[in-house]
């Protein structure tokens, strides 16, 4: 009890720490992007902005922890909303619309995706957005990076006001040296900061840094910049107090009523381009902490809490966020070990806010723009250039370059259509060029398990062109149907039996499914086969093959289609329907005699006299074990009638698996029988009701002194067979292998 205690205590002063830290990394950057959001509107709403991030840092922290199930995971205001947000200001303040409106614009947009990250989660969607491709993710994190920083420069230069980049940059008059060196010291500092520390975060002593050069500035070169009231070079008043908090929240939704639903369903479009990117963001994070801590989130119920998360700061009059990877190190690094630290950080920050809102007032807009100038430039994906230096991955590189370009002249929800459209693209390209046929043999180069006889095997190499075998791969579907077609179209006219082993397809589509009822309605008109093995398996989406073919008539129409659960049983039912063999004339064939076995085809009849005086007779029902995994290995089998299986088990389950397949006129056991092996390695059963003859090894060693020829010709026989089992089984791998 104590130690559990004491680990329990451990636990709690880690998360404290963590969450301090994580709070002092997440609440200056929180407050740069809610400035950065409002100051699109008019410069007078910078404070405004300020307000927003905090309250999101606050909202976002105390509900995303307390409902997800990712621990040390901090959820907070992001560069991706920031981007979106902004764009999306920037655009209603183009078309002259009330600035009062677009905030209530901006609070809806919040409220809606998080709305619809909820019902992602409850759908089961957070599985599959971790599946966009790397080129459309790395092409969306550019393309925010760049968008940040596009909205930093002029902020950056003292430029204020909804001035464009470009007009801001040819325009070096309107700049003001003071918010560039400002700016410029915060990101130095915020840069260099880890190369000196890592106890303090690096965003704290650039803003710090920051925030004493303008001082320095204030007392020793201008001193209009120590005004408070309009001053366009700081952040401005808050009202930091929970009576402001409340009434920012309360007089937000007094007026949302003037929102219609019309008005509403125009933001779906921007409110799923942000709901996504913020999962994607979230997602992205988790997966980085599962490596680093060794453990595995829920995605879906992590999109629950984030979007229960964003609905409440959205309601709060604060800004969405998602799972932030800066703060969730620097959590991790400083000992936050679960879901509390998170907690902590958002409780930190509202007390951060009540007893600093008028420090916070007096933050240099330019500190706030050099600190989102780094965060810019590290979003931006440096390593994506490597995809130059391989042929193989150009193209990769072009659908992010493609996806940043569209980002950046349209708009990040024009970026995301793109980014899937050509990932949908890059994939049929690599689907077409991989080949969908993984080995193509005939019935001359591969045998079933059954062990055939050696006039059998004979017959089945000379009529093995009747038989064409093709093991299938990858997913067949409209861009792979013609390589499947031009591999058995010139199969069609010529084979009796066209076997297709679906066992590694991993996708099929209703064209392909159209192409193959074509070829059987072509093999049907001459009466030849065609043949399935494999159906039965689930394919990755969740698809049954064997339904799928069964729906659209293609294995039940034709009684020239058949359908088996193994390869090896197709090929044995063709090997069959060659030798003109059927498991019901084969039960009732009569049992064997000695002379008739084919190891004793080169014996006299009366020279077997001695041989059968010593032979047991056996009659094992259908489904009886004849030997088992450790009995004596010292008795040959030969098989009269009927047929034995010998099957292995598989390691840690009740199943076996399937080797080899005897039958009337064979033997089992010769193996062991001549190296005088100890016990047997495998089981036999009897798969027909089945009758052999039993030599035992001390039978054997009588009859070999006294009839020393015929039990070298006993020897000779078994030793021959094998071989030439042997010679047949080498020939296959060298087939498989072409």
């Amino acid at each position: 009890m104590e130690l559990a205690m004491t680990v329990k205590n451990d636990k709690l002063i880690g998360d404290f720490w963590g969450g301090l830290a994580a709070m002092l990394v997440a609440l200056p950057s929180a407050i740069a992007f809610g400035v950065t959001i409002y100051a699109s509107i008019g410069p007078a709403y910078a404070g405004l902005g300020a307000l927003a991030g905090i309250l999101g840092a606050t909202a976002l922290g105390l509900v995303a922890p307390a409902l997800g199930g990712t621990n040390r995971l901090i959820t907070a205001p992001c560069a991706p909303a920031a981007a979106v947000l902004s764009a999306f200001a920037i655009e209603l303040v183009r078309q002259d619309v009330d600035p009062v409106f677009i905030v209530l614009m901006l609070t809806a947009l919040g409220l809606v995706a998080g709305v619809i990250q909820l019902l992602l989660g409850f759908m089961g969607i957070g599985s599959l957005i971790k599946y966009i491709p790397f080129p459309v993710v790395s092409g969306y994190l550019t393309g925010v990076g760049l968008i940040i920083i596009g909205s930093q420069i002029p902020k950056f230069l003292g430029v204020f006001g909804n001035v464009p980049l470009w007009r801001t940059l040819i325009s070096p008059d309107s700049w003001q040296w003071q918010s560039a060196l400002i700016g410029g010291v915060t990101a130095l500092v915020m840069v260099g900061a880890p190369v000196l520390t890592r106890a303090v975060p690096a965003a704290i002593l650039g803003l710090l840094a920051g925030i004493a050069t303008y001082f320095g500035l204030a007392h020793f070169v201008d001193e209009s910049l120590l005004v408070l009231e309009g001053n366009k070079m700081i952040i401005g008043p808050l009202g930091g107090s929970a009576s402001s908090m409340l009434e920012a929240i309360t007089g937000r939704w007094r007026d949302i009523g003037e929102l219609k639903l019309s008005q509403i369903g125009n933001l779906m479009g921007t409110a799923l381009t942000l709901a996504v990117l913020l999962s994607i963001d979230t997602l992205k994070t988790a997966v980085v902490l599962d490596a680093l801590t060794r453990s595995r989130h829920d995605s879906n119920r992590e999109l629950v809490a984030q979007g229960a998360a964003n609905v409440v700061s959205a309601c709060a009059g604060g800004m969405p966020g998602a799972g932030q990877m800066g703060a969730t190190l620097v959590n991790l690094a400083s000992g936050g070990q679960t879901r509390v630290s998170g907690i902590v950080e958002g409780v930190l920050a509202l007390m951060a806010f009540l007893a600093l809102g008028a420090f916070i007032a007096w933050i240099p807009v330019a500190a706030l723009a050099g600190i989102l100038l780094v965060v810019g430039v590290r979003m931006i994906d440096h390593h994506s250039l490597h995809l130059l230096q391989s042929p193989w991955t150009i193209l990769d590189f072009v659908v992010i370059v493609v996806v940043v370009i569209v980002a950046l002249a349209y708009s990040l929800i024009a970026a995301s259509a793109v980014g899937i459209a050509l990932a949908m693209f890059l994939f049929i390209r690599e689907q077409l060029g991989s080949t969908i046929i993984r080995n193509k043999v005939d019935g001359s180069s591969r045998f079933s398990k059954r062990v055939r006889l050696a006039h059998e095997m004979d017959l089945l190499e000379r009529r093995g062109e009747q038989t064409i075998m093709l093991e299938l791969q990858g997913s067949l579907f409209f861009g792979t149907k013609d390589q499947l077609f031009s591999a058995l179209e010139p199969e069609l006219g010529k084979r009796q039996y066209v076997l297709l082993d679906m066992r590694r397809v991993q996708s099929v589509d209703v064209t392909a499914v159209h192409l193959l009822s074509q070829i059987r309605d072509s093999l049907s008109e001459r009466g030849a086969f065609l043949i399935f093995s494999s159906l039965t398996h689930t394919l990755p989406n969740g698809r049954n093959i064997a339904e799928l073919f069964g729906q659209m008539d293609l294995t039940t129409d034709s009684p020239q289609v058949r359908v088996f659960q193994e390869m090896d049983d197709a090929v044995e039912w063709i090997e069959d329907q060659v030798l003109g063999e059927s498991p019901q004339r084969s039960a009732e064939l009569p049992p064997l005699e000695v002379w008739e076995m084919e190891i004793f085809k080169d014996v006299k009849e009366d020279a077997l006299v001695d041989l059968v005086e010593r032979l047991e007779r056996r009659v094992v029902p259908r489904d009886e074990r004849l030997f088992s995994i450790g009995d004596a290995a010292d008795q040959l089998f030969l098989i009269r009638k009927g047929a034995v299986r010998i099957s292995v088990p598989v390691p840690g389950t009740n199943l076996s698996r399937h080797r080899l397949t005897y039958g009337r006129g064979d033997f089992v056991g010769g193996m062991s029988f001549i190296t005088h092996a100890a016990r047997f390695s495998t089981d036999a059963t009897a798969i027909e009701d089945s009758e052999v003859y039993v030599l035992r090894r001390e039978d054997f060693e009588l009859l070999r002194e006294q009839h020393r020829r015929l039990a070298f010709q006993l020897i000779e026989g078994v030793a021959r067979v094998l071989a030439f089992r042997l010679g047949y089984a080498d020939r296959e791998l060298l087939a498989m292998q072409e």
